[in-house]
C-alpha cells in the first residue's frame, strides 16, 4: 500500500536527508539519496514548492545526475517559483535550488541554459536586499561565481545586468561589508575570467567609475580587514589594470588627476593610491606618462594629511618597483621627495618612504653616487634610532643602495656588517624578522664589495646564518637561502668549502610540507553556508564549501629561495657540486611538476644550471677524451631536462616559467650547438609553432562566445623568449634551418602585422635580422615579404624599432642577393635620417651604419660612395654597439686596401681587389686624400679604446699601415696632431714593414 505523504514528510524524509547530509562514507549518503528519490516518485506535484524545492537541493548534491533527463521541466518550474508573487521563502529555496543544480550540472550545453535564470536571480536578490535578508541575497553572488569561472559563454548580454547589480550592492554603504565584497568579487572574476566581455560590452568604464570613488571611502575599525570596501577595490582595480590595461589607465588617470584636487583628504589619498595600484598593469602607458603622473604623486607626498603622504609614498614605490628603467631618470626630482619624506612626522609615512627609497634606488646605477653620502648619513641614523619595522625597511633601503653603488658602497660596507652583527644574534620570536632581513643585507653587501673583500670575513656570518635555521621560521630561512645563494655567486668554486654545510639545509626546505592553506566559510547559517536544506540543525552539519585557496605561504617562500639555491651552487661551484647532484635533480624534476608557479620557475631555472655542473662533471671523469661540445649530448641528465623544458612550452600554465623554458633551451642551443637538440628537433619545432600560434596552455584565453572583435593581448616576455628559438635554430643549423624556418615564418609574421603593438613588431624584426646573419642565402627568399616592413620600421618613434630595422636591413642585403638589391635605394633613403643630428639614440646610428657597411661590403657597385662615404664615416667611431665593430671596421679596412692598390699600381687593383666594380667615379683620389685626416683620427680612437676587441684593433692598425705606406711623409703632420695616448696606440697595432 503506498504511502501516505503525511507520514512520508514527517518521519521518511527528514530522516533520509539526515543521513544524505551527515554520513561521512560516500556509499551511505549516495543510498540515502537514491532511496529518498525512490520515495518521492510520484509525489512531486503533490509536495509544497517549498519542500520539493528543498529535497531537489539535497538531492542534486549527491546524484544530481538521474535529473539531467528532466532539465527543460526542472527549468520552467525553478524558473516559476523564482517569480512566485506570494511566497518570499518559495522564492528564496527557488534560488537556493538553482544554486544547487547548477553545481551539479557539469555538461556545457546544459550549463549555457542558466543564463535564463539571471533575470529572476536579480529580482529575487533585489527583494531581499530590500526585506534587509542580505545574506540570502549573497546566494545570487555565489551563482554567478559558478558561471563566470565556467569555460562555457555563459552570460551573453546578461552580463550588463550581473555588473550593474554587483556595482548597486558594492556601493551600497548601508549594507554590510561582507555583502558588498561579494559584490565586489563579482567584478574581480569578470575581469579575470571575462575580460574580454567587458571590453565588448563597454563596461569598464562604469565600473571604474564605481570602484575608484570606493578608494576613498573611510574604513571603521581595523584598516588591515580584507573585507573593506576600499581594500577590496584597490585589489579589484589592480585586476583589471593586469587584464585590460589599455582601458583602464585612461579612466583611472582620470579619476587620479580630478580627486588630487578635492578638498576631501580621503580623495586626495585616494588619487595616490589608484595611481600605485594601477601602476603594474598599466606599465607601459604609465612609463609613456611619467610627468604628469609623477606630478599627481609628488604633489601628494606635501600634502599636509598624513594618509595622503602615506598614499603617495606607496604609489612612488610601486613606480620604482615597476616603471624601470624610465623612472629613474626622473631621480632628481623624484630622489629629494622622498628623502624629505624620511624625515615625516609619521612612522606610517616613513616606513613607506624606505620602502619607496628601496625600490627606487635598487636599479640607479652610478646614478645614486651624488646621493650616497646623505643617504646612508640617514639610513645609518634611522637603522641605529628607530623602531623595528622602520629598521626593517631601512635594511632593505640600504641593500638596494649597495645594489646600485657596487664599488662605491666599499667605505660604508664595514659600518654596516657591524651593526648587522647585533641582528644576527638576535633570538626571540618577535625579533627574528629584522634578524631575516639582516641577513640578506649582509649577502647583497658582500656582492656589492666583492670576493676579496668579503672572503675573509665570511665564516662567522655564515655560522650565523647556519644557526639561524633552527629558530623554526620560514621567513629566516628564506632569507638564509637567499644570502647562500648570493655568496656563492661571489665565490664561485670557493664556496664548494661550504656545500657540505648548506645544501642539506637546502635540501631540507625543499622537502618540507608544502602547508597550503585552504580558506572555508565555516558558517552555519544555512542561508550563507550552500544552497539549502531541511533545517538549520542538518545545516550545522554541511561540509564548509571551500570558497578560497591561498597559495602564498611562508613554506612556498622558503621552498622557492631552495630551490633557487640548488642550481646557484651547482652553476658556480660545478664539479665539486656532484656528491649533491643527484639529490638536487630529484628534486628540480619534482618541483618543476610543482602547484604553485614560483617553485617551478625557480626549478625550471635551476634545472639549467644542474646542466652546467653536470657538464663539468662529466668532462672531469673524461679528461682523457677530447673535450667537444657534442659531449654534452651524452650527459645522462639531458634527456630529461629537455623533456621538461619542451612540456613546460605546451602544458605550463604560467607566461613566466614558460618563458624560462624557453630561454633555457635558446641558451644551451647556443652552448651546446646541434648536437644537443637534435633528438628532440620534431617536438621542439612543435612546441615553438604551439607558442606561436598562441594555442599554449598558458596562453589560453577566456571563451566567451561574443569577443571574435575585441583584440587579444598577450604576454611581452613570453613571446620575447619565443622569438629567440628561431635564431638560436638558425645560429646551430645555418642553412638547413630553412625548411624549419618556412613552417615558423607565418606564424611569426603574424606579429608585425600594422595593428601589433610597436613592441611586437621589433621582436619580429629582431628575431628576422638574427635569423638573416646565420641562416645565410635562404633568407633571400622571404626578402620580398619582411623588406617592407623593415622599411617602416626605420621611421618608427621607438628608438629600439629602429634599431633593430637598421640592423635587420643590413642583414637582409648581406644575405638576400639580388632579391635585396632592388631595394637599396629605398634603403639608402630610408636609413640616411638615422645618421643626421635628429637621431637622438647612438645605438641606433651604430646600427645604421652597420648596414651601410654591409651593402657596400655586398654590392659596392650600387652605393654612390662619393655621397655615402662621408656621412658614414661621419658618426664613427661606434658609441655604444660595439658589435657592429667588425663589419664596419673590415668594410673601412677593404676601402682603405683598395684604394692603396687603385691609386699608385692600377692593374694591382684588377689582379687582387675582388671589388673590381668600384672605380673612379665613385671615389676618386681626391676624395680618398680628404679623408685619410679623418681616418687617422678614427683608427687611433678605435685601437685606444677599451672596449674594443684586439681582432678588430688589428685589423685597422694593418689598414693604417696601408696608409703609411702609401702616404709617407705626408701623414707625418696628422700624426703629430693626434695625443700621446692615440699615437702609441697606434703605433702597438700597426705592423712595421
Amino acid at each position: 500500500m503506498a504511502q501516505s505523504l503525511e507520514l512520508l514528510l514527517i518521519q521518511l524524509v527528514p530522516a533520509l536527508v539526515h543521513h544524505l547530509r551527515t554520513a561521512k562514507a560516500p556509499n551511505v549518503s549516495q543510498l540515502a539519496a537514491v532511496l529518498l528519490l525512490k520515495k518521492i516518485t510520484g509525489h512531486w506535484a503533490k509536495l509544497p514548492p517549498q519542500v520539493a524545492l528543498i529535497l531537489f537541493s539535497s538531492l542534486t548534491e549527491t546524484i544530481g545526475n538521474a535529473f539531467r533527463p528532466h532539465f527543460a521541466d526542472l527549468q520552467a518550474f525553478l524558473l516559476k517559483c523564482l517569480a512566485h508573487e506570494t511566497s518570499t521563502r518559495i522564492r528564496v529555496a527557488a534560488l537556493k535550488a538553482v544554486g544547487s543544480f547548477l553545481e551539479s550540472t557539469h555538461d556545457g550545453d546544459e550549463v549555457v541554459k542558466f543564463r535564463d535564470f539571471i533575470p529572476s536571480i536579480l529580482n529575487v536578490s533585489r527583494q531581499c536586499l530590500a526585506s534587509g535578508e542580505e545574506d540570502l541575497a549573497i546566494i545570487a553572488f555565489e551563482i554567478f561565481d559558478e558561471l563566470i569561472e565556467s569555460p562555457a559563454p555563459l552570460l551573453g548580454e546578461s552580463v550588463k545586468s550581473i555588473v550593474q547589480f554587483s556595482l548597486e550592492v558594492c556601493s551600497s554603504q548601508n549594507l554590510e561589508s561582507n555583502t558588498r565584497y561579494q559584490a565586489i568579487q563579482i567584478i574581480s572574476w569578470l575581469a579575470k575570467y571575462k575580460s574580454n566581455t567587458l571590453k565588448k560590452h563597454k563596461l569598464i568604464i562604469p565600473i571604474l567609475q564605481v570602484l575608484c570613488p570606493l578608494l576613498a571611502e573611510s574604513t571603521e575599525g581595523d584598516g588591515d580587514d580584507d573585507l573593506a570596501p576600499d581594500r577590496a577595490a584597490a585589489e579589484v582595480i589592480d585586476t583589471m589594470a593586469l587584464t585590460l590595461p589599455k582601458h583602464v589607465f585612461p579612466p583611472g588617470f582620470e579619476f587620479a588627476s580630478l580627486s588630487s584636487q578635492n578638498a576631501n583628504p580621503k580623495f586626495r589619498e585616494a588619487s595616490a593610491t589608484a595611481l600605485g595600484v594601477i601602476s603594474e598593469g598599466c606599465l607601459d602607458l604609465m612609463k609613456n606618462n611619467l610627468d604628469p603622473v609623477l606630478h599627481v604623486v609628488l604633489g601628494a607626498l606635501r600634502d599636509p594629511e598624513q594618509m595622503v603622504r602615506g598614499a603617495a609614498s606607496f604609489a612612488l614605490g610601486q613606480f620604482a618597483e615597476h616603471l624601470q628603467p624610465e623612472i629613474v631618470s626622473h631621480y632628481e626630482s623624484v630622489l629629494p621627495c622622498i628623502l624629505k619624506a624620511l624625515e615625516d612626522t609619521s612612522d606610517e609615512v616613513k616606513e613607506k618612504s624606505y620602502y619607496a627609497l628601496a625600490a627606487f634606488c635598487e636599479n640607479m646605477g652610478e646614478e645614486i653616487l651624488p646621493f650616497l653620502d646623505p643617504l646612508m648619513g640617514r639610513l645609518l641614523a634611522a637603522l641605529q634610532n628607530s623602531s623595528q619595522n622602520l629598521q626593517e625597511t631601512c635594511m632593505s633601503a640600504i641593500g638596494s643602495v649597495a645594489s646600485s653603488a657596487e664599488q662605491a658602497f666599499v667605505p660604508y660596507a664595514e659600518r654596516i656588517l657591524e651593526l648587522m652583527k647585533n641582528f644576527l644574534v638576535l633570538t626571540n620570536d618577535e625579533d627574528l624578522c629584522s634578524r631575516a632581513r639582516a641577513t640578506e643585507l649582509v649577502g647583497i653587501v658582500a656582492m656589492s664589495v666583492g670576493r676579496t673583500r668579503m672572503e675573509p670575513i665570511l665564516p662567522p656570518f655564515i655560522e650565523a646564518a647556519i644557526s639561524g635555521f633552527g629558530l623554526e621560521f620560514s621567513e629566516l630561512r628564506e632569507y638564509t637561502h637567499g644570502f647562500f645563494s648570493n655568496v656563492a655567486e661571489i665565490l664561485d668554486d670557493g664556496f664548494a668549502q661550504y656545500l657540505p654545510h648548506v645544501v642539506p639545509l637546502s635540501f631540507s626546505s625543499c622537502n618540507l610540507d608544502d602547508g597550503s592553506a585552504v580558506d572555508m566559510d565555516e558558517s552555519d547559517d544555512e542561508n550563507v553556508n550552500g544552497f539549502g536544506g531541511v533545517s538549520s540543525d542538518d545545516e550545522a552539519h554541511d561540509e564548509p564549501r571551500v570558497r578560497n585557496i591561498s597559495v602564498r605561504t611562508g613554506v612556498l617562500d622558503e621552498k622557492a629561495a631552495a630551490t633557487q639555491a640548488l642550481g646557484l651552487f651547482a652553476q658556480h661551484t660545478k664539479s665539486s657540486y656532484a656528491p649533491y647532484l643527484e639529490e638536487s635533480f630529484k628534486i628540480l624534476i619534482r618541483h618543476s611538476g610543482y602547484f604553485h608557479e614560483d617553485v617551478r620557475l625557480q626549478a625550471i631555472i635551476a634545472l639549467k644550471h644542474i646542466l652546467t655542473a653536470a657538464q663539468a662533471i662529466f668532462e672531469g671523469h673524461n679528461e682523457g677524451l677530447a673535450k667537444s661540445k657534442r659531449n654534452s649530448c651524452s650527459l645522462p641528465s639531458t634527456d630529461t631536462v629537455m623533456h621538461i623544458f619542451i612540456k613546460t612550452m605546451t602544458e605550463d600554465d604560467d607566461e613566466e616559467v614558460v618563458a624560462r623554458a624557453c630561454m633555457n633551451i635558446a641558451d644551451i642551443i647556443k652552448d651546446y650547438g646541434y648536437m644537443i637538440i637534435e633528438p628532440f628537433l620534431p617536438r621542439l619545432v612543435d612546441a615553438t609553432l604551439v607558442l606561436l600560434r598562441e594555442e599554449s596552455a598558458c596562453q589560453q584565453t577566456e571563451s566567451d562566445g561574443d569577443s571574435e572583435d575585441v583584440d587579444t593581448e598577450h604576454d611581452e616576455v613570453l613571446m620575447d623568449a619565443v622569438s629567440d628559438l628561431p635564431p638560436a635554430f638558425a645560429k646551430s643549423m645555418g642553412a638547413h634551418f630553412a625548411p624549419i624556418f618556412d613552417q615558423l615564418f607565418e606564424p611569426l609574421l603574424k606579429f608585425a602585422r600594422a595593428s601589433c603593438p610597436r613592441q611586437d613588431r621589433t621582436m619580429v624584426v629582431a628575431c628576422l635580422a638574427d635569423v638573416a646573419q646565420d641562416m645565410g642565402s635562404p633568407i633571400a627568399g622571404y626578402v620580398d615579404r619582411v623588406m617592407p616592413l623593415v622599411l617602416k620600421e626605420l621611421t618608427s618613434s621607438e628608438a629600439i624599432n629602429r634599431r633593430n630595422a637598421a640592423f635587420c636591413v643590413g642583414e637582409l642585403c648581406k644575405n638576400g642577393g639580388d632579391s635585396a638589391l632592388r631595394y637599396y635605394d629605398n634603403i639608402l633613403h630610408g636609413i640616411y635620417p638615422l645618421f643626421g643630428e635628429s637621431e637622438p639614440d647612438d645605438a641606433v646610428r651604430d646600427n645604421a651604419a652597420g648596414a651601410v657597411a654591409r651593402m657596400i661590403m655586398v654590392h659596392p657597385e650600387s652605393i654612390p660612395l662619393s655621397q655615402v662615404q662621408p656621412v658614414f664615416l661621419k658618426v664613427l667611431p661606434l658609441k655604444e654597439d660595439q658589435e657592429e665593430s667588425m663589419a664596419i671596421y673590415t668594410c673601412i679596412s677593404t676601402l682603405v686596401s683598395l684604394h692603396l692598390y687603385y691609386h699608385p699600381i692600377p692593374n694591382l687593383f684588377l689582379r687582387n681587389n675582388i671589388f673590381h666594380c668600384l672605380h673612379c667615379p665613385y671615389l676618386n683620389v681626391m676624395q680618398i686624400l680628404s679623408l685619410v685626416p679623418g681616418l687617422v683620427n678614427l683608427f687611433a680612437q678605435v685601437v685606444a679604446s677599451p672596449v674594443e676587441t684586439s681582432e678588430v684593433k688589428a685589423l685597422l692598425g694593418r689598414a693604417f699601415s696601408h696608409l703609411v705606406s702609401l702616404y709617407g711623409q705626408q701623414m707625418q703632420p696628422l700624426l703629430s696632431n693626434l695625443s700621446p695616448a692615440h699615437a702609441n696606440a697606434l703605433a702597438v697595432f700597426a705592423p712595421r714593414s
